[in-house]
C-alpha cells in the first residue's frame, strides 16, 4: 500500500471535520476496549473450570498485575500526548525519537522489574491473605506473567503511537486479534490437547504472554514500515532526557489510575458491615460498570490524540470544539444508556446470580449509580484531555477531586444517614458534582488556550 493510500485509510486529525475525525477514531478504539475486557473474562472463565482454588488464586494475582498494567496505561498516555503533539507540529524526527524511547523504556523497566517481582511472590501474596496451598498456584501463574512484563509495557507504548497518528482502526484490530488468540490458546494450554501438556493456571498466563508477543511483532513491523520506529540507539544522555520527558507525563497519569482501586476498597469496607450479600452485589455491579462505561473508555483513548495533534498544530479552536462535542455526546449517550439499564436491571442481575438478596441489591445499585455515569464520564474524559494538553498534574488533580472531595465522602455520608441505599445515592451525587466542577474547569482552561493564541 502506498503512503498516500495509507493516509487515506485513516483520518487526518488536524484537517478533517471534527465530528468525523472523532467518530472514525472512537468506534474502532471502543471495539478494541471491548476486546480487552473480553480477554480478561476469557481467562477468568477457563480458570474457573479448573476449580475454586485456581479461581481464588487468580483473584489474588489481580493487585500485582493491575499495578503493572496501570503503569503501562500511564506510559501509553504520556507517549500518545508527546507523539501526537510532535505530529501536529509536523516534526517526524521528534515522533521517531519519542517512539523508540518509549518502547525502550517499557522494555528496560519490564526487564528490571522481573527479579524483584519473582522475589516478592513468597512475601507479597501471603500479606494479601493467600493461604499456603494457594501460593503454589499463584506462583504457577505469576512466574510466567512476570516474564511477559516487558512485552506488556512495550505493547502499551506501541499502541499509543498507533493511536497518536490517528490509526485507531489498526489499534482496534490488534486488540481484537490479540483477544482471540488469548481465548483460543486458553483451553489448549490450560487443559492440554494432543502433544500440548496441561499447564493448569499457568497456561492462562502463557496464553496472555503469547498474545502480547504477537501484538509486539505486528506493532514493530507497522511502526517501522510507517517510519515511526528506527532501530537506532541514540546517545545515552539524549535517551535519558527523553525518558524523563515521558515519565513527567506518564507517572501522574499512572497515579490517577491507581486511585480507583483505593476508592473501591473504601466503599467495599463500608459495605462489609451489611454482610457478604452486599459485597458480592457491589462486585457484580462494578463488573457491569465496565460495560456501561465502555464508550467512555474508548473515547478516553481516542480523543487525546486528536487534542494533542491539534494542540501541537496550534489549532486551539479545534481542541475546544472537539472537547465540547465529546462531552456533550458522553452526556447524552450515558443518560440514554441509563434508561435502558434501569428498566432491564432485574434481568441483568439474574444473569449474574440466583440469590434473591444479592439480586435485589444489584438492582438497587443499577437504578441509582448509573444515573451519574454521564458526569463520571465527563470527569474521565476531562482527565485524559488534561494529559493530552501536557497538563498531567491537572489530570491527577481531576481524579483526586472526584474520588476524595466528592465521591467517597458523599457516599460515606449517605451510608451514615440512610444505609446502603444512601451510600449509592451519595456516590451518584458525588459523580454529579465532580462532573459539573471539572467540566467547568477544563472549559475555562481550553478557552484560556484559545484566547492566548488569539492575543
Amino acid at each position: 500500500m502506498t503512503t498516500a493510500a495509507r493516509s487515506a485509510a485513516k483520518p487526518d486529525l488536524v484537517q478533517d471535520p471534527v465530528a468525523q475525525a472523532l467518530f472514525r477514531t472512537t468506534v474502532p478504539t471502543t471495539i478494541g476496549a471491548v476486546a480487552v475486557i473480553l480477554y480478561y473474562l476469557a481467562n477468568t472463565f477457563f480458570v474457573s473450570l479448573l476449580g475454586t482454588n485456581e479461581l481464588a488464586a487468580l483473584g489474588f494475582t489481580f493487585p500485582a498485575t493491575i499495578l503493572i498494567t496501570y503503569f503501562g496505561v500511564g506510559l501509553g498516555i504520556g507517549t500518545s500526548a508527546l507523539v501526537a503533539r510532535a505530529l501536529g507540529c509536523n516534526n517526524q524526527d521528534d515522533a521517531q525519537r519519542l517512539t523508540f524511547a518509549s518502547m525502550a523504556l517499557g522494555l528496560v523497566i519490564g526487564v528490571l522489574l522481573i527479579p524483584p517481582a519473582f522475589w516478592s511472590i513468597n512475601y507479597l501474596f501471603p500479606l494479601l491473605g493467600a493461604e499456603p496451598e494457594r501460593l503454589g498456584l499463584i506462583r504457577d501463574f505469576m512466574d510466567i506473567w512476570y516474564l511477559g512484563m516487558p512485552l506488556q509495557l512495550m505493547q502499551f507504548s506501541g499502541t499509543a503511537v498507533i493511536r497518536a497518528n490517528g490509526n485507531a482502526t489498526l489499534h482496534g484490530k490488534l486488540m481484537t486479534i490479540s483477544a482471540i488468540i488469548n481465548a483460543v490458546l486458553d483451553p489448549l494450554l490450560i487443559f492440554g490437547f494432543g502433544p500440548i501438556p496441561a499447564m493448569g493456571i499457568g497456561g492462562a498466563a502463557l496464553a496472555t504472554v503469547i498474545a502480547w508477543a504477537y501484538t509486539i511483532v505486528v506493532i514493530c513491523y507497522t511502526l517501522a514500515r510507517e517510519h515511526y520506529l528506527r532501530l537506532h540507539l541514540p546517545p545515552l544522555r539524549e535517551l535519558i532526557a527523553t525518558w524523563w520527558e515521558l515519565l513527567r507525563l506518564s507517572l501522574p497519569a499512572s497515579l490517577a489510575n491507581m486511585i480507583t482501586p483505593i476508592s473501591t476498597g473504601v466503599l467495599t469496607a463500608a459495605l462489609a458491615v451489611y454482610g457478604s450479600h452486599a459485597v458480592a452485589a457491589y462486585g457484580v455491579a462494578s463488573r457491569i460498570e465496565s460495560f456501561i462505561m465502555i464508550v467512555v473508555l474508548g473515547m478516553s483513548m481516542s480523543v487525546p490524540p486528536f487534542i494533542s495533534q491539534n494542540y501541537g498544530a496550534g489549532r486551539h479552536e479545534r481542541v475546544c470544539e472537539g472537547l465540547r462535542l465529546s462531552l456533550r455526546f458522553i452526556l447524552a449517550w450515558q443518560f440514554a444508556l441509563y434508561v435502558v439499564v434501569a428498566i432491564t436491571a432485574p434481568w441483568i442481575a439474574l444473569l449474574f446470580t440466583s440469590d434473591p438478596e444479592v439480586r435485589d441489591i444489584i438492582v438497587t445499585i443499577l437504578r441509582i449509580l448509573p444515573a451519574s455515569y454521564s458526569f463520571q464520564g465527563m470527569v474521565v474524559l476531562s482527565a485524559s484531555s488534561f494529559n493530552a494538553l501536557h497538563a498531567p498534574r491537572n489530570g491527577l488533580i481531576t481524579s483526586l477531586t472526584r474520588f476524595f472531595v466528592f465521591y467517597v465522602p458523599l457516599a460515606l455520608l449517605g451510608n451514615h444517614f440512610y444505609g446502603i441505599t444512601g451510600l449509592f445515592v451519595g456516590a451518584a451525587l458525588g459523580n454529579l458534582l465532580a462532573g459539573l466542577v471539572i467540566q467547568r474547569w477544563i472549559h475555562r482552561y481550553t478557552q484560556g488556550l484559545l484566547h492566548a493564541a488569539c492575543a
